[in-house]
């Protein structure tokens, strides 16, 4: 029996439209979705103390850069593409707005690459203002040249022209992920290293990221919307031919990419795993992680036409070069790039959009040598557009001082100096107290030797959430100097039981915060006595005070010494 088929009266063009318009929209939302990836991998690889500044980064690039790309960036881009001047603001179909937000997620992308490399350091002023600059007009230069309909990148452009064929990159390996990562590591050479990033003979100190579990998340969250990268820029699913009838557009080649995108992914993780094991004998997951990510930037300029084989050399190639170009960076070049944006975005994204020719699949490319110049001229053309530009803003900011933090705020965090917030306040720190703890005070003088004319420590060993108020019972007291630390014990407080996925396990050791209080004027009882007021609540595990004789005391800045240090 011969299948029959289904009879409409509905014009084939409104379904192929509206077909299109959902895939779209859909593959945009996924490509969004990647900064929360983006702000996961970021806040997992810098300190807990700069944790929210990097995610404040986050949030503004994609709210202050969406903006401005609507705004002025769209019509910069059309202007350089050869398309003309055409705002966004003013589009007669509505419909074309989809269009402008697919491209508005791409822009996006480039611009919290940047973020990466400059964490720890950077004002938000300089980031958020150079966020502007990069939506308003560097990566809508490089979009115009490169994927508009007659931008100098083109085969209609004027360098397509010279060199006879057009620059290839499909869905950004070199436009948004390269042009990214080569302003991410311009950005951090403008800015200098973070502190205490490299000793006096140049060799490097590690400062690791505060926690691996975010970032391996956040490889994850990204590699999961870079299917909308990738296979969303397959963007055409139907079309209508002469004829009239529905067909396959942009999806006859779909499932390639789905593939390529896929396998690139996987060869990355293993290449970068392997280098690391070969040269440290240890397979480091960090790298594994940001090797699955080259992976998946080396194949995103060239998905559509690599051969699946080619997919392997791709992938394999954009991870093995990144603890060796990380390396290079932080050793030779000194800058210090703290996600490793470049060797993740910059040099796997030049990589592959360069092994174009070499790799694609058998009838793709009529020239090997005309196609590898074409790709050669983008990515210089790209490099030295984006080197320069982002050079002038953040030369330009730290011209007049307010490209990076005082040495002060970089110390305490950016969290604190830039946001007056600490992302982890439930860890006692010193300079926090959740519970309405205060340090107002000042140190009292009794005139006479309390202390029989001895230093003293006091030492206690407290419930956390007992913090704020053994500070107040301090101050009060005329105590108010301290240090906090973040301990854990056993006592006389009874374990604990939990289960893990069904199996039971003990906890006998519980969360403590050791306080320590030195005094010379003020009585050790009446500082023993203010921190038991502070602590007790009459249950097990409130915990013990300890007074100790310190034997000699140095004031670090004056130099003065015994009591008088104190």
């Amino acid at each position: 029996m011969e299948p029959t088929l289904l009879q409409t009266d509905v014009d084939p063009q409104v379904i192929a439209d509206g077909v299109n318009l959902l895939w779209v929209l859909v593959a945009t939302f996924l490509i969004f979705f990647m900064h929360a990836g983006f702000a996961m991998l970021e806040a997992g690889q810098v300190r807990s103390k700069n944790v929210a500044n990097q995610l404040t980064k986050n949030l503004l690039t994609w709210s202050v850069g969406v903006a401005v790309f609507f705004l002025i960036g769209a019509a910069i881009s059309g202007v350089v593409g050869g398309d003309g001047f055409s705002l966004t603001l003013a589009a007669e179909n509505p419909n074309a707005w989809v269009d402008w937000l697919f491209g508005a997620v791409f822009a996006m992308t480039a611009a919290t690459i940047v973020s990466g490399a400059v964490a720890g350091r950077a004002k938000l002023r300089a980031y958020v203002g150079y966020t502007f600059v990069l939506a308003a007009v560097i990566y809508p230069v490089v979009a115009g040249m490169g994927w508009g309909t007659a931008g100098p990148l083109t085969a209609a452009g004027v360098l397509g022209d010279v060199i006879g064929t057009g620059f290839h990159d499909f869905a950004g390996g070199m436009i948004v992920h390269g042009m990214g990562g080569i302003a991410g590591l311009t950005a951090a050479w403008v800015l200098g290293p973070r502190m205490d990033r490299y000793n006096d003979d140049g060799s490097a100190n590690v400062i690791p990221g505060h926690s691996l579990t975010f970032a391996v998340l956040g490889t994850l969250i990204l590699a999961f919307g870079w299917y909308g990268f990738n296979v969303g820029t397959a963007a055409t699913v139907f079309e209508v031919t002469e004829s009239g009838d529905l067909a396959l557009a942009s999806f006859a080649t779909v499932g390639r990419v789905a593939l390529t995108t896929t396998l690139a992914m996987a060869c990355g993780a293993i290449g970068a795993g392997l280098v690391a094991w070969l040269k440290t004998g240890k397979v480091d997951t960090l790298y594994v992680a940001n090797g699955l990510l080259a992976g998946l930037v080396g194949i995103t300029a060239i998905p559509d036409t690599t051969a699946w084989w080619g997919a392997f050399v791709v992938g394999g190639i954009a991870g093995a070069q990144l603890p060796i170009v990380f390396e290079f960076v932080e050793d030779s070049l000194k800058i210090d790039d703290v996600c490793a944006v470049f060797p993740v975005h910059g040099s796997a994204g030049i990589i592959g959009t360069l092994l174009f020719p070499f790799v694609a699949a058998p009838g793709v490319v009529d020239s090997v040598g005309a196609a590898f110049a074409a790709q050669l001229a983008g990515v210089a053309v790209i490099t030295v557009w984006t080197v320069a530009a982002t050079a002038i803003v953040f030369g330009a900011f730290k011209i007049v001082g307010q490209a990076r933090v005082s040495e002060e705020h970089e110390r305490d965090g950016l969290d604190v100096s830039e946001h007056g917030v600490d992302t982890y306040p439930e860890f006692g720190q010193p300079d926090i107290a959740t519970d309405g703890g205060h340090t107002e005070g000042s140190i009292r003088s009794d005139g006479g030797e309390p202390n029989d004319g001895r230093i003293k420590m006091v030492t206690a060993i407290v419930r956390p959430d007992r913090l704020g108020a053994i500070k107040q019972s301090l101050a009060e007291a005329g105590a108010p100097s301290l240090t906090v630390t973040n301990v854990s014990g056993r006592g006389s407080q009874p374990a604990k039981k939990g289960q893990w996925r069904g199996e039971e396990y003990t906890v006998d050791l519980h969360q403590k915060v050791k306080i320590e209080c030195v005094v010379a004027d003020i009585p050790a009882q009446e500082v023993v006595d203010a921190i038991r007021e502070g602590a007790e609540t009459g249950e097990p595990g409130d915990g013990k005070i300890f007074v100790m004789p310190v034997e000699g005391a140095t004031q670090i800045r004056t130099g003065k010494t015994g009591p008088d240090a104190v």
